[in-house]
Protein backbone atom coordinates (compact mmCIF):
# COMPACT_ATOMS: atom_id res chain seq x y z
CA UNK A 1 0.00 0.00 0.00
CA UNK A 2 1.26 3.34 -0.85
CA UNK A 3 2.19 5.74 2.43
CA UNK A 4 -0.01 8.31 1.44
CA UNK A 5 -3.03 6.03 0.96
CA UNK A 6 -2.13 4.43 4.40
CA UNK A 7 -1.84 7.64 6.05
CA UNK A 8 -5.10 8.90 4.63
CA UNK A 9 -6.69 6.01 6.51
CA UNK A 10 -4.94 4.54 9.53
CA UNK A 11 -5.33 6.34 12.47
CA UNK A 12 -3.36 5.76 15.51
CA UNK A 13 -0.10 8.12 17.85
CA UNK A 14 2.82 9.14 15.51
CA UNK A 15 6.32 9.69 17.43
CA UNK A 16 9.05 11.64 15.62
CA UNK A 17 12.51 11.26 17.03
CA UNK A 18 15.68 13.44 16.48
CA UNK A 19 19.19 14.15 18.09
CA UNK A 20 21.21 17.25 18.18
CA UNK A 21 24.78 17.49 16.79
CA UNK A 22 25.92 15.79 19.37
CA UNK A 23 23.77 12.83 19.64
CA UNK A 24 21.43 14.03 22.66
CA UNK A 25 18.21 12.31 21.42
CA UNK A 26 14.26 13.64 21.55
CA UNK A 27 11.28 11.92 21.19
CA UNK A 28 7.61 13.87 20.72
CA UNK A 29 4.20 13.31 19.57
CA UNK A 30 3.31 14.41 16.36
CA UNK A 31 0.09 14.38 14.06
CA UNK A 32 0.37 12.11 10.79
CA UNK A 33 2.75 13.55 8.14
CA UNK A 34 0.82 15.60 5.10
CA UNK A 35 2.01 14.50 1.52
CA UNK A 36 3.52 16.79 -0.67
CA UNK A 37 3.37 16.55 -4.40
CA UNK A 38 7.09 16.27 -4.93
CA UNK A 39 7.29 13.02 -2.90
CA UNK A 40 8.23 14.70 0.35
CA UNK A 41 6.66 14.78 4.03
CA UNK A 42 5.37 17.69 5.93
CA UNK A 43 5.50 18.09 9.29
CA UNK A 44 4.11 21.40 11.18
CA UNK A 45 6.07 21.95 14.46
CA UNK A 46 6.88 24.75 16.73
CA UNK A 47 10.17 26.50 17.29
CA UNK A 48 10.57 23.65 20.39
CA UNK A 49 13.24 20.97 20.67
CA UNK A 50 12.55 18.97 17.58
CA UNK A 51 13.10 21.46 15.37
CA UNK A 52 16.24 23.24 17.35
CA UNK A 53 17.58 19.49 17.09
CA UNK A 54 16.59 19.49 12.95
CA UNK A 55 18.69 22.84 12.69
CA UNK A 56 21.98 20.98 13.33
CA UNK A 57 21.32 17.39 12.53
CA UNK A 58 18.84 17.16 9.31
CA UNK A 59 18.00 13.08 10.29
CA UNK A 60 14.76 12.00 12.31
CA UNK A 61 12.60 9.29 12.34
CA UNK A 62 8.98 9.12 12.72
CA UNK A 63 6.94 5.89 13.86
CA UNK A 64 3.37 5.40 13.60
CA UNK A 65 1.49 3.12 15.94
CA UNK A 66 -2.12 1.96 15.08
CA UNK A 67 -5.05 2.18 16.90
CA UNK A 68 -5.91 -0.97 18.45
CA UNK A 69 -3.73 -2.90 16.25
CA UNK A 70 -1.50 -4.20 18.43
CA UNK A 71 1.65 -3.99 17.55
CA UNK A 72 1.28 -2.89 13.71
CA UNK A 73 2.32 0.12 12.32
CA UNK A 74 5.29 2.02 10.34
CA UNK A 75 8.65 2.98 11.03
CA UNK A 76 9.31 5.85 8.38
CA UNK A 77 13.66 7.42 8.26
CA UNK A 78 13.81 10.59 6.83
CA UNK A 79 16.27 13.13 6.28
CA UNK A 80 15.06 17.24 5.97
CA UNK A 81 15.36 19.11 2.79
CA UNK A 82 13.92 22.27 3.81
CA UNK A 83 11.25 24.53 5.63
CA UNK A 84 8.72 27.24 5.56
CA UNK A 85 7.83 29.68 8.45
CA UNK A 86 4.00 30.53 8.63
CA UNK A 87 3.71 29.76 5.21
CA UNK A 88 0.18 30.39 3.30
CA UNK A 89 0.67 26.11 2.54
CA UNK A 90 1.22 25.60 6.44
CA UNK A 91 -2.34 27.18 7.26
CA UNK A 92 -4.32 25.28 4.37
CA UNK A 93 -2.40 21.98 5.54
CA UNK A 94 -3.39 22.38 9.25
CA UNK A 95 -5.85 19.82 10.33
CA UNK A 96 -7.30 21.47 13.51
CA UNK A 97 -8.09 25.18 12.63
CA UNK A 98 -10.20 25.35 15.83
CA UNK A 99 -7.09 26.04 18.04
CA UNK A 100 -6.39 28.71 19.66
CA UNK A 101 -3.41 30.97 18.16
CA UNK A 102 -0.88 32.49 19.46
CA UNK A 103 2.29 34.74 18.50
CA UNK A 104 4.69 31.66 18.27
CA UNK A 105 5.99 30.97 14.86
CA UNK A 106 4.97 27.69 12.86
CA UNK A 107 7.20 25.71 10.58
CA UNK A 108 6.50 23.42 8.18
CA UNK A 109 9.19 21.11 7.56
CA UNK A 110 10.04 18.86 4.68
CA UNK A 111 11.39 15.84 4.93
CA UNK A 112 12.68 13.04 2.27
CA UNK A 113 11.78 9.52 3.16
CA UNK A 114 15.56 7.33 3.09
CA UNK A 115 13.92 4.15 4.39
CA UNK A 116 10.46 2.26 5.21
CA UNK A 117 9.87 -0.18 7.86
CA UNK A 118 7.35 -1.97 9.97
CA UNK A 119 6.74 -1.20 13.19
CA UNK A 120 8.38 -4.11 14.45
CA UNK A 121 10.63 -5.76 12.29
CA UNK A 122 13.12 -5.41 9.71
CA UNK A 123 10.90 -5.56 7.03
CA UNK A 124 11.31 -7.41 3.66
Amino acid sequence: MELKTYFENAEGLGILSTADSSGKVDAAIYARPHFMDDGTIAMIMRDRLTHHNLDSNPYACYMFIEKGAGYHGKRLFMTKVREEQDSKLLQTLRRRQNIQETDESKYLVFFQVDKELPLVGAGT
